[in-house]
């Protein structure tokens, strides 16, 4: 069984996300989407609800596993026998900061990081930029999925 893992916080999962997981369950058997939980971040979604989302957005791949992890993505990757993490780079600024956490999760474990360039409509994509921009009144249903988009909206007019 070829595994890999895509790990971030999806906060919320956007549409540059998904085209990442979905080219990777095509490379992979099995591909986990692992939501980091990072105590001392306070996202707009619980890391419960980042997970439904995920698993809602991307229940035609009958490969992905969606789980949630408080730790070094290395020890979620040798608890599962996880040889690759899978990450999507947008331009050459993730490049270098990427290039550090590969090279210590190999130095640590031994994983391997493969980076997939974004595709070029996404290039600029982030979560971040994405809460931003809905929570001014922007349009961001086209860089969300469906059901994300409806959950971002929702959650935004709690606040």
């Amino acid at each position: 069984m070829r595994r890999a893992v895509c790990p971030g916080s999806f906060d919320p999962i956007t549409n540059g996300h998904l085209d990442i997981i979905a080219r990777a369950s095509k490379l992979y058997d099995v591909v986990y989407v692992a939501v980091m939980i990072n105590k001392s971040k306070q996202g707009l979604f619980t890391v419960d609800e980042r997970m439904d989302l995920i698993r809602e957005v991307t229940s035609e791949y009958e490969n992905v596993v969606v789980e949630s992890h408080h730790g070094l993505l290395v020890d979620f990757c040798k608890q599962r026998d996880i040889p690759a993490i899978v990450k999507g780079l947008r331009a050459v600024s993730d490049f270098d900061y990427e290039l550090q956490m590969a090279q210590m999760n190999n130095g640590l474990s031994g994983v391997e990081t493969l980076f997939v360039p974004t595709n070029p409509t996404y290039s600029f994509l982030s979560s971040s930029l994405v809460k931003e921009v809905a929570a001014w009144g922007g349009d961001v249903s086209h860089l969300l999925p469906p059901a994300v988009h409806e959950a971002l909206v929702r959650r935004l007019a709690e606040k």
